[in-house]
């Protein structure tokens, strides 16, 4: 079996929510928490490796990383661009 090696550069997003730490990736769609900042970087880093090293020994890196809307430039696979890290959108909300 044939072995890729990525380096990438993901967006993660880290928020606080009370006392835990949650860090997402939309990239990859993943999330994991933490009891301190340094826990939840651990987890993510975890996590990736073992994302990437289940879709490669499942043959479907390739079909993976499309469906999330990487894209594939000179046999290096890319994420897709973060545009902004946080827009502020109004909600309207009716009480019955």
């Amino acid at each position: 079996m044939k072995h890729v090696h990525l380096t990438i550069n993901l967006t993660v997003s880290v928020l606080r929510e009370k006392k835990r730490f949650v860090a997402y990736s939309p990239a990859l769609d993943l999330s994991t928490s933490g009891k301190s900042f340094k826990e939840v970087q651990s987890h993510f880093t975890e996590i990736v490796q073992l994302f990437f090293q289940e879709i490669e020994a499942q043959g479907t890196l390739d079909e993976v990383l499309e469906n999330l809307g990487w894209t594939k430039v000179k046999k290096e696979w890319q994420p897709p661009d973060v545009i902004a890290d946080s827009i502020s959108i109004p909600v309207q909300l009716c009480h019955a």
